[in-house]
């Protein structure tokens, strides 16, 4: 080759390098490559304008974005998208399974960004911010847990990146810090808190957002903390606020913690401050397509989040994609690495980058049927899902009934009495047998398989004792089966000992990321989904009352959303409790609760609807029920048990 080819043949590669990197809307299955130097990428820090003063200093609040981008695009002028990450916990508590945090040079410039966004998508040509919410790490104002700070913290980073927003090189000065390597698209990913900014700064309808990640993520921050009134945890986001705040904004944000706890009361009542962190009200102004991912064993951000966000979703024709793993609070880069990194690949480089390589036409749904063992559906819920009516039948022994294919007959009643130290466990262990502190309800042996997908309702017509009461409704399968053991510390995985690189590394930041493998136990019986009121709430306004005692109410619990086969051999239960400890906050009385069956049942997202039912039904037999005697109680395997105490902690 001539030296004038070599030239040019280099000079092409410095041209077009960076255009490879960036795909563009090419050929079908065409992405973006590695071509980009990860080492010699520009790493800076800017603070951005919110517009707010949360923290009441007469001064705008200004949120740090610390920024890796390649520096090829940049030399030839070219312009790259985004993929953000805005987190309360880049200093506190740490992000992933490693628990990483910012790390910064003795100058403060930004050296180590947790995860492995920087690491993998940057030489492929994308720029990666990770943001501090506003009154955490580097950044101003005070933490208002879902509300308008928090959603402002990274909108005001979207609005900068389109040019309609000031950002400053530093935090207190007037030098401006300029955008003009961005292209304006965004993408933003994230598990736990920082997946529910992704999903409540999608609801304001950004201009820029393009797409969001939305891992584990809260759609509206009442159903975090309440089930229908119920409490889910002893404490509120007052607490949760101090527990990631900087040590600056603790010393400011007094008045902001003070409104959090007056928004918030603990007695379980709608407020307009639950109103303004409601984010899937708002699904009508969402334009970014939204990828899901949830563990359908989450008994953290419980799987109602995701549900209804993905309802709403698809009422409003979003473009989206759903994984659903029988893990806890886990992200799938901890539990299908390999396939969750290149799916996310896909996801960026289309809704990102216009690569036409078909991600958006793959079925739309994965799902984990046993451990590591995914099948996938077109759409979700499955095809020929249907609410479909299911009765509560009285069987002649008090706690022990049985559950029919449409509505219940006319007469019949049950009765339980509440035990706080009892939760869903002790209940399935106890399926067949009468004890009094539940009613359980199941099938005969099934002679096919029976698929839920989606969420349900069971309507009791309850009667109490006592002027307040708790409810919880459970399904479970009845019958052996290897699973996730998610109520375990890690919640279904296994931290190996050894290593896996996804991206380049440098001294300061590493590509390399512990293995992880299902952890598994065997079990006899399985819950599945869940549902938990306070049966004061009973009202659709979410307003509590004092209950009389020997009055009927009738109040319909919401049922988690879920995707679970009961196979052919196994039988289907529905039981009925009070508290469900660990799970939900005892109320002050323990009532025994009377439930009319004629103005009880369930409606269950059944894959074939009524005639699958019937279908599975047919021939069933084995009830099991013995004499009504109360056994010892079974040895918990506490649901709630390994959950972190901190907030914070349990959040991340």
């Amino acid at each position: 080759m001539s030296v004038v080819a070599v030239v040019l043949t280099a000079l092409m590669f410095v041209l077009l390098g960076p255009v490879a990197a960036h795909a563009g809307a090419g050929s079908r299955d065409t992405g973006s490559q590695p071509v980009d130097s990860y080492a010699n990428a520009i790493r800076q820090s800017v603070w951005v304008d919110t517009g707010l003063d949360g923290d009441r200093d007469g001064k705008p609040d200004r949120v740090a974005a610390d920024i890796i981008r390649p520096s090829e695009p940049a030399a030839a002028g070219q312009q790259v998208p985004v993929i953000m990450d805005a987190s309360p916990y880049y200093s506190c508590c740490g992000r992933g399974n490693e628990s990483q945090v910012k790390t910064y040079d003795q100058s403060g410039n930004p050296v180590g960004f947790p995860l492995y966004y920087d690491n993998y998508f940057v030489p492929r040509g994308y720029a990666v911010v990770l943001v501090d919410l506003a009154g955490t790490d580097r950044s101003d104002g005070c933490v208002d847990v879902g509300g308008a700070s928090d959603i402002t913290s990274a909108k005001a980073v979207i609005d900068w990146l389109n040019g309609r927003a000031t950002a400053y090189t530093t935090r207190t000065g007037s030098t401006t810090a300029q955008a003009g390597w961005s292209n304006g698209s965004v993408g933003m990913i994230g598990k736990s808190w920082d997946g529910t900014v992704a999903n409540g700064v999608a609801a304001t309808g950004v201009e820029g957002l393009k797409t969001i990640v939305d891992i584990s993520g809260i759609s509206s921050w009442y159903d975090y903390y309440f089930a229908q009134g119920a409490a889910l945890y002893d404490g509120g986001p007052d607490e949760l606020a101090s527990e990631v705040e900087s040590s600056g904004a603790q010393s400011h944000c007094s008045a902001e913690e003070q409104a959090l706890r007056d928004g918030a009361p603990r007695n379980g009542d709608w407020t307009s401050a639950w109103q303004d962190r409601d984010y899937y009200a708002n699904a009508s102004k969402v334009k970014a397509s939204v990828f899901v991912a949830q563990g359908m064993q989450d008994l953290n951000v419980r799987t109602k989040n995701f549900g209804q966000w993905w309802n709403a979703l698809a009422a409003n024709g979003v473009q989206r994609k759903i994984w659903l793993s029988q893990t806890g609070h886990v992200d799938p880069f901890d539990y299908r690495r390999s396939d969750w990194v290149d799916t996310l690949h896909q996801w960026f480089d289309h809704y990102l980058m216009g690569v036409d390589n078909g991600v958006q036409s793959q079925p739309m749904a994965d799902i984990e049927r046993t451990p590591d063992h995914w099948t996938t559906d077109p759409v979700w819920p499955a095809p020929g899902t249907a609410a479909t009516q299911v009765g509560l039948v009285a069987s002649g022994t008090n706690g022990l009934g049985t559950l029919s294919a449409g509505a219940p007959p006319a007469s019949g009643t049950e009765r339980y009495t509440d035990n706080p130290a009892q939760d869903e466990d002790d209940w399935a262990a106890q399926a067949d047998q009468a004890t009094a502190s539940k009613a359980s309800f199941t099938t005969g042996t099934l002679a096919s398989d029976l698929r839920l997908s989606g969420g349900g309702t069971v309507t009791l017509t309850a009667t109490p004792t006592t002027t307040s009461a708790h409810l919880s409704a459970v399904l479970v399968d009845l019958g052996p089966a290897t699973i996730r053991n998610y109520e375990a510390g890690a919640e279904g995985i296994t931290t190996l000992n050894t290593r896996s690189c996804w991206g380049d590394s440098t001294s300061g930041d590493s590509a390399c990321y512990l293995d992880t493998a299902a952890d598994t136990e065997n079990v006899q019986q399985t819950v599945f989904s869940r549902g938990w009121a306070d049966l004061g709430h009973y009202d659709p306004s979410l307003h509590g009352v004092s209950l009389t005692p020997g009055k009927p109410y009738t109040i319909t619990i919401q049922l988690a959303s879920t995707d679970h086969v009961v196979p052919a051999g196994h039988r289907l239960a529905l039981i009925v409790a009070g508290t469900d400890n660990g799970l939900i906050v005892a109320p002050s009385t323990k009532p025994t609760i009377s439930v009319d069956l004629s103005r009880s049942g369930a409606d269950l997202p059944l894959v074939g609807g009524l005639p699958a039912l019937a279908h599975a039904l047919r021939g069933g037999s084995g009830h099991h029920h013995p004499t009504a005697t109360t056994p010892a109680s079974t040895p918990s395997r506490g649901p709630a048990a390994a959950l972190p105490t901190s907030q914070a902690a349990r959040l991340r």
